[in-house]
């Protein structure tokens, strides 16, 4: 299921003023994953600003033998700036299994990333706008106008083993798209993948402050996941 993250967002820039005034303090987002066109697995994400500090949460179930899996649970903290969210702290959980759990650590004021994979741990420098798996999401709520008008976007994330650079680009605006019972205005993005590389669609809702509707996903093995908003709760 850690593919099913691998869902990549830009790095945006707005003033705290507004980020205050127009981005929810409280977001609850549930999902439905199909692989092949089968169901595959449930998500419930949350995500809460307190201040100047935020949280976030993602708990997947695999549906059917997918379950065996175990829960596969992601959570990201850090603070609000005016450049939108900066990670401190990112967990991945699969079930029992510790030699699949991912941290990282963002020590900001050294600009160095730490990374715990299966017990060991590495470093690498932190680039300024770096997101973690679950904080890229939400970085779209922070976006400006003049980000928002771009046709490319380029985004530093680290998967939790490593830092990647990608490129999306813009494929359309203020698409009609159903999801959760409502009619939502998506911008939709893909990148344009090398050889070996994921193949990487999102729908974000321009009426709904951006928040993810829809990801679309084909691996290196050829398996085609879709993951698409069934319920939305914005305060």
């Amino acid at each position: 299921m850690l593919k099913l993250s691998k869902w990549i967002i830009c790095i945006c820039l707005a003033s705290y003023g507004a980020i205050a005034q127009a981005v929810p303090k409280s977001v609850q987002l549930e999902y439905e994953v199909k692989r092949d066109g089968k169901l595959f697995a449930k998500v419930v994400e949350n995500f809460s600003q307190d201040g100047s500090q935020y949280k976030i949460e993602s708990v997947t179930k695999g549906i059917g033998v997918y379950a065996l899996l175990g829960e596969r649970k992601l959570s990201s903290s850090g603070s609000v700036t005016k450049e939108g969210l900066k990670p401190k702290h990112f967990e991945l959980h699969q079930g029992d299994s510790k030699k699949k759990t991912l941290i990282n650590d963002f020590d900001w004021a050294k600009n160095t990333l730490s990374m715990q994979v299966k017990g060991d741990v590495k470093t690498q420098t932190l680039e300024k706008g770096t997101q973690d798996l679950l904080s890229y999401a939400y970085q779209f709520m922070f976006m400006s106008s003049k980000a928002r008008a771009a046709n490319a976007i380029n985004v530093t994330l680290t998967t939790g083993k490593k830092l990647n650079r990608y490129q999306y680009k813009v494929m359309g605006r203020g698409l009609k798209l159903s999801a959760a019972n409502a009619q939502f205005k998506a911008l939709h993005i893909a990148n344009s993948p090398a050889a070996g590389d994921d193949k990487k669609q999102l729908w974000l809702a321009e009426d709904q402050y951006y928040l993810p509707v829809q990801y679309k996903l084909t691996d290196e093995d050829g398996a085609n996941f879709e993951q698409t908003l069934t319920s939305i709760h914005v305060e």
